[in-house]
């Protein structure tokens, strides 16, 4: 696949805490190894607002999975980025230049703004990593990729549905997913991930990945035609050729067979 038929990247990332640094900073002079570090933080966040995910800026990547579109806004790939090893810095790194490569394709998140983008730009001042391009500080600010309302850049399906926070979107991608007959959350939820992973269950953490790019993909395909992008006829053909798609490589993926499994088609009320 040559990368200029690349367009779109809809894109997820999974995370968990880097237990080093937790320690350092949060438990000075204690000494905590950095699972009990973790383990302490989770609990005071838990205690104090009743959700223990601990903040981006403690975290680092460890899967992100990339759907790669075309101008037509056909599935043409999904990838998992170092998905053998889950290297961090890798991921970060193949993220950034997979990016430029392929021309600077438009980025597809849900809450992307909120969550993804702060966490690669987080880990690019980190590792080193150079994306004077995405930064663009020298362009005009709503020219700037990372400027909130550029949407030519980043299109952040979250965003769109609140009108760019002025309303709630209680239920997230799940609900957005389900509305129009996808699976949404199944077994894996994002609380589960750092449990995950310290258990020693990366694919189970990458097939979760997988599911919500693939239905970041279809809730973007239902705001093109909300948006007269596409009509939906034309979103039912793309959607039917992503299932033709997957299913040819279900076989050598549990993650796909499952959310194969749990597939619903949309119900037109007319």
């Amino acid at each position: 696949m040559a990368a200029n038929d690349t367009r779109y990247f809809v894109f997820d990332i999974e995370s968990v805490a880097d237990g080093a640094l937790v320690s350092r900073l949060r438990y000075p002079g204690q000494d905590l190894a950095p699972a009990k570090a973790i383990a302490t933080y989770r609990a005071e966040l838990l205690a104090e607002n009743g959700k223990d995910f601990i903040p981006y800026t403690f975290q680092l990547p460890i899967s992100l999975v990339i759907a790669k579109l075309g101008k037509d806004l056909r599935l043409l790939d999904l990838v998992c980025l170092d998905e053998k090893e889950s290297r961090p810095h890798e991921i970060v790194r193949l993220f950034w230049e997979g990016w430029r490569r392929y021309g600077r394709p438009r980025l597809v998140t849900f809450n992307g703004r909120g969550f993804d983008l702060p966490l690669l730009e987080l880990c690019a001042f980190r590792y080193g990593i150079q994306i004077p391009d995405w930064f663009a500080e020298d362009a005009r600010s709503f020219d700037q990729p990372r400027n909130r309302y550029n949407m030519a850049a980043h299109f952040d399906l979250h965003e769109w549905l609140t009108n760019n926070g002025a309303a709630r979107f209680n239920g997230g991608l799940s609900l957005a997913a389900n509305l129009i007959g996808k699976p949404g959350k199944m077994e894996v939820a994002g609380h589960m991930v750092q449990d995950l992973w310290d258990a020693g269950r990366a694919a189970e953490i990458h097939d979760y990945c997988r599911g919500d790019v693939l239905d970041t993909y279809f809730v973007f395909l239902r705001s093109r035609v909300a948006a007269g992008d596409i009509d939906l006829k034309r979103e039912q053909t793309l959607i039917e050729q992503a299932r033709e798609w997957l299913e040819e490589r279900a076989a050598a993926s549990p993650g796909l067979q499952r959310y194969l499994a749990a597939w619903g088609d949309w119900k037109s009320p007319w």
